[in-house]
């Protein structure tokens, strides 16, 4: 034996790469390499991090082949035994490389080598005072809307990094010395080591919420639940499941000095107000550590929180579905708010659920786990029903003299039989209500889930409709940019003065979107104020959160907004709720159509009424004897949803059945189709595959994104054993057909 074999040993290393395998490489000994830890590694001609999976003595790759290992990445202690058990375990389900779960999950400063050694370097923030808040609007001049941008940008947040800065202004530095030597603006040199916390703690609470009965046997069960405990808390809106959250927290923290707590909501802008109950309700405990971990997190804030989260000091962390993947070495116990929201599905990369991956997380760890919802997911509740999760139920609202609200429906096709007239797409009763509730001082929220101002625009004269010239899509109108826009690809061009098909000029917007309503409603509600929140009018950072802020504070009369505004949002002043144009979901091609439609009138309604104010619902509706509207006049989710259960079991639909979805990418159509029809003939050497029902390779609804036309192949099984071997199967035959740009397979996929 040579004595440098002595000084050296191997390593797998799992990098991020479509192929799933291991890499080897050699590893100097000195560097103590272990399981977890992050490498610098060179990979064709270039350096890449990676990560070490399996440290060994022997390798079954040629010496003349290997490479070595170009450094270790110090700053990071390694991940644990149970964190690459967790990857290998998402990589196995969702049919991907280890490396492609593992490296996108860290934050990006961790996944590059050159920026290690500046990992944990102070940074700086800059944070507005009092003094700048009321001094910038005036001191600026009106034309200058970069710097108005840095003070917007301030304003919204508790402090703004010197990397965000620059990226708003050219000379952003600059010009915060100055208003900092003015003292408007205060500098704050941040330890990258520590969590960055926010600058405004709101004192404990002495006197804690009162439970309700429900509210305290659900808290006790948690409490008292041993090794691996998974719980449905399913609780009408307002009753309180976030109070139940906190006490559970409040006893683990109190029990275990290291315990770590994971909450997951489906959205950013849900973070803000969960930090602040979280922060109001720990912040007197010196040992507490409140972190957020989502994609709208600055590098540097990511990497802070992450590490903090990794080395134990972060006691809960907050965040979206990302978060899932987080290292939390001392996990005791996960919490999944809104467990129903497809937003937990991850749809780009690798397409994993959030909420099974916490599931099965809690199980591998010992913990209990909560899923909480006012409309669980029917693969929750069907888990209930073969008694695999145990319901918590919350039948009524916390507090005392708030009742659920009362649901109406508005029949639009008897509102047209009796002559009775709208203003755009608004009906008589729901601008009667709207003008009531603004003379009572009290606030309304108008729903409509179609952003834009109009989804077509199209001429009467030769029925030309205006289309992405890059997707097989209509454009969507947006007016106040004066922009036709596609939401699928991004294109967007001007508004054209006439049909460029026959010239007529009289060319017209076809339906309605928010900025419609929202234009509609400040004629047909004169002096109410109006507030509109979507993906459009929240596109900043910090934005979202300064309009809700706004709402909270009584400074809007009606609200309008899309899908960001129907969930775990706590208006106290919100009295009607009017919901349009939700009859498209009724006749969708997705058999979860309704049970999303459902779920999300439900939880809209459910923003009425929470404080006490008497609460109304209204649904402009053409079918108003609908069974699903009938059961949401009731508050009925038990009854919709043991109706929708029979049906999939009748007709051989999930939860009863396991499904996975090849999709194809190609230059045309039939290069696509052709690719997923060779693929299903492959399936015929698959042992495992006679268990497998394969559909009919068919285009997407939006067959062309980009120029890329796309089709898709259903493969279903009774039996999840049988579907994964299948896929496993599979793959290695899938890549050896050619003729398309890209093919994936997706595990349990929600929009079919």
């Amino acid at each position: 034996m040579r004595i440098d074999d002595l000084t050296r040993t191997y390593v797998r290393v799992a990098l991020d790469h479509p192929l799933p395998t291991l890499f080897d490489y050699r590893c100097d000994a000195a560097l103590l390499p272990a399981p977890g830890m992050l490498v610098s590694v060179p990979f064709g001609k270039r350096h890449v991090v990676g990560l070490i999976a399996e440290v060994t003595a022997h390798s079954e790759v040629p010496p003349d082949r290997l490479k070595s290992v170009a450094g270790v990445c110090a700053a990071c202690p390694p991940l644990s035994g149970h964190w690459l058990q967790l990857a290998q375990f998402a990589a196995d389900y969702y049919q991907r490389g280890i490396g492609e779960v593992a490296l996108p999950a860290l934050p990006q400063a961790l996944r590059d080598a050159a920026r290690w050694a500046r990992l944990l370097a102070p940074e700086e923030h800059y944070r507005l005072l009092p003094a700048g808040r009321a001094a910038l609007p005036d001191a600026l001049p009106a034309r200058a809307s970069a710097l108005r941008r840095l003070a917007a940008a301030l304003a919204a947040v508790e402090s703004l990094p010197a990397a965000d800065a620059r990226a708003l202004h050219p000379k952003a530095i600059a010009t915060l010395e100055a208003w900092q030597a003015e003292g408007w603006v205060a500098l704050d040199v941040i330890d990258s080591a520590a969590p960055l916390r926010s600058q405004h703690h709101a004192a404990q609470n002495s006197t804690l919420p009162t439970l309700t009965d429900e509210q305290t046997a659900a808290f006790e069960a948690i409490r008292d639940a041993q090794g691996f405990a998974p719980f449905l808390l399913h609780g009408v809106t307002g009753s309180g499941k976030t109070e139940v959250y906190l006490r559970a927290l409040a006893a683990l923290l109190a029990a275990n000095p290291q315990a770590q707590a994971l909450v997951l909501v489906p959205e950013i802008n849900l973070t803000p107000q969960f930090e602040a109950a979280f922060r109001a309700r720990f912040a007197s405990m010196d040992d507490t550590a409140i972190i957020t971990l989502h994609s709208g997190l600055a590098e540097g804030e990511r990497a802070r929180n992450w590490f903090a989260a990794h080395t134990g000091r972060a006691r809960i962390v907050l965040g979206t579905r990302l978060a899932v993947l987080a290292s939390l070495p001392h996990l005791s116990i996960i919490v999944v708010d809104e467990e129903h929201d497809p937003a937990y599905k991850q749809q780009e990369g690798l397409r994993y659920s959030a909420r099974d991956l916490a599931v099965w997380r809690a199980k591998q760890l010992g913990v209990p786990v909560v899923l909480g919802s006012a409309t669980p997911s029917l693969e929750s509740w069907w888990q209930v029903e073969q008694g695999r999760y145990k319901r918590l139920t919350l039948s009524r609202r916390a507090v005392a003299d708030a009742a659920l609200p009362s649901v109406r429906l508005i029949d639009l096709e008897d509102e047209r039989r009796r002559g009775r007239a709208s203003v755009e797409g608004l009906s008589g009763p729901l601008i009667a209500a709207l003008k009531t509730r603004l003379e009572r001082g009290e606030q309304s929220l108008v729903f409509l889930n179609r952003r834009g101002y109009a989804p077509q625009l199209a001429c009467d004269a030769c029925g030309w409709v205006a289309g992405c010239p890059r997707c097989s899509a209509y454009v969507v109108l947006h007016k106040p940019e004066r922009a036709l826009r596609c939401h699928h690809c991004g294109w967007e061009s001007r508004i054209p003065r006439s049909c460029p098909e026959c010239g007529n000029v009289d060319i017209a917007p076809l339906g309605r979107g928010t900025q419609r309503v929202e234009e509609a409603l400040a004629s047909a509600v004169p002096g109410a104020r109006v507030l509109r929140i979507d993906a459009d009018s929240t596109r900043r950072k910090g934005s979202a959160q300064a309009l809700f802020s706004d709402v909270h504070a009584g400074e809007i009369d009606i609200l309008v907004g899309t899908q960001m505004i129907a969930k775990g949002h706590d208006f106290r002043r919100v009295s009607l709720v009017g919901v349009l144009n939700a009859d498209t979901a009724l006749f969708s091609h997705d058999f979860r159509a309704s049970e999303r439609l459902f779920a999300q009138l439900m939880q809209v309604s459910g923003r009425a009424g929470r404080a006490g104010l008497p609460g109304e619902v209204l649904v402009q509706t053409r079918y108003a004897r609908h069974a699903l509207y009938h059961a949401l006049a009731c508050h009925d989710y038990i009854g919709f949803a043991n109706s929708t259960l029979a049906e999939r079991r009748d007709a051989h639909l999930p939860p009863f059945v396991y499904q996975a979805m090849l999709r194809a990418e190609g230059r045309t159509l039939d290069a696509s189709l052709t690719f997923l029809q060779q693929a299903a003939g492959a399936l015929a050497d698959i042992p495992a595959a006679a268990r497998v029902t394969v559909y009919d390779a068919v285009p997407l609804t939006i067959v062309k994104v980009m120029h890329v036309h796309r089709a898709q192949l259903l493969v279903e099984s009774a039996s999840r054993a049988a579907l994964q071997a299948t896929l496993r199967a599979w793959q290695p035959a899938l890549r050896t057909i050619k003729g398309v740009l890209r093919w994936s397979i997706e595990v349990d996929p929600l929009d079919i």
